[in-house]
């Protein structure tokens, strides 16, 4: 994979809190904890679009005949079976 060269401009306290990571040895250079970070804000977008898939297919569903508590149960046991709870 091609990498691109950035130029990023922090404040002090900044650079000191990436250092920091650094020097308890969670990465081993400035890159490294950028490119974590942006792998994890990847991520929280995808739950993010997966979650708003869901919410706009369940309000655009019809409405349910079942109660609250059978719609928990029967969510708690598809977290069960695919290892989720």
């Amino acid at each position: 994979m091609a990498t691109v060269r950035k130029t990023v401009t922090f404040t002090e306290q900044q650079n000191k809190w990436i250092k920091a990571r650094i020097e308890v040895g969670e990465f081993t250079n400035d890159s490294e904890y950028l490119r974590n970070l942006v792998r994890l804000d990847q991520a929280n977008n995808a739950k993010f679009i997966s979650l708003k898939t869901k919410l706009v297919e369940g309000l655009e569903s019809s409405v349910s005949n079942k109660s609250l508590p059978d719609i928990m149960k029967e969510v708690e046991a598809r977290m069960r079976e695919d290892g989720s709870l």
